[in-house]
């Protein structure tokens, strides 16, 4: 039985390690991104898509329903990040991120109700340890996370009657394109792509019957400040 993946923010960085893993799963992807991403497999479904745009994400759901009737796994990784001092945050990237982190992945989820399997779908949302404590000079971005959490609990509890998983990844500073233009931060101090999916893969091939609400982890370091 084909088993059918969904993953947002795949055109680079982790979203694109965790595309290739699923696709070396045998999971068919679709994956969705703004500037597409080009990959020779058979199993694998591109979709051009601004989730932050109600419009484009209908355009989403039809390409979706024209080849598969549910989805196991869905993974909300699309995101943003910047770093600003308060002062120097526009209101223009603080909403940026809102939308972005927040209101994109509202959109995914709603749209996704109706392909979600009853005792099968897994949730798995890739937030940070930025959710849990600020930190000085994003917050646009923590806010986003700790927004984008209380969006997860509360959808967690309004499809617990369906037997749907919710798995909420945490990690500490991964060291991705996400931080080449940011200095003043020691790079051997994050975790590697490597180590990122080391707990991801761990998540995803879990037993059917457990979820991880809250998996926080980090470099040895500990947090990067």
């Amino acid at each position: 039985m084909e088993k059918y993946a969904l993953v947002t923010g795949c055109s680079s960085g982790l979203g694109f390690e965790m595309v290739n893993w699923l696709l070396d799963e045998g999971y068919v992807v679709f994956g969705v991104s703004r500037s597409g991403l080009d990959i020779n497999n058979g199993n694998y479904i591109d979709i051009v898509c601004d989730i932050r745009d109600e419009d484009e994400v209908r355009e989403m759901v039809e390409m979706v329903n024209q080849n598969t009737y549910g989805l196991h796994l869905i993974i909300n990784n699309a995101g943003i990040f910047e770093m600003a001092s308060l002062k120097e945050t526009t209101s223009e990237s603080f909403l940026d991120h809102l939308q972005t982190n927040v209101q994109g992945t509202f959109h995914v989820l709603r749209s996704m109700e109706d392909f979600l399997i009853e005792n099968e779908t897994h949730i798995v949302t890739i937030s940070s340890v930025a959710s849990k404590k600020g930190f000085a000079n994003v917050s646009a971005y923590c806010a986003s996370k700790f927004a984008l959490n209380g969006l997860i609990e509360s959808v967690r509890e309004e499809w617990k009657r369906l037997g749907v998983r919710f798995s909420t990844l945490k990690p500490g500073a991964i060291d991705t394109p996400l931080w080449d233009g940011v200095e003043d931060f020691d790079r051997e101090e994050m975790m590697t792509i490597e180590d990122f999916m080391h707990v991801f893969s761990m998540v995803v091939d879990s037993p059917p019957t457990m979820q991880f609400p809250e998996i926080s982890f980090m470099h040895k370091s500990g947090v990067l400040e």
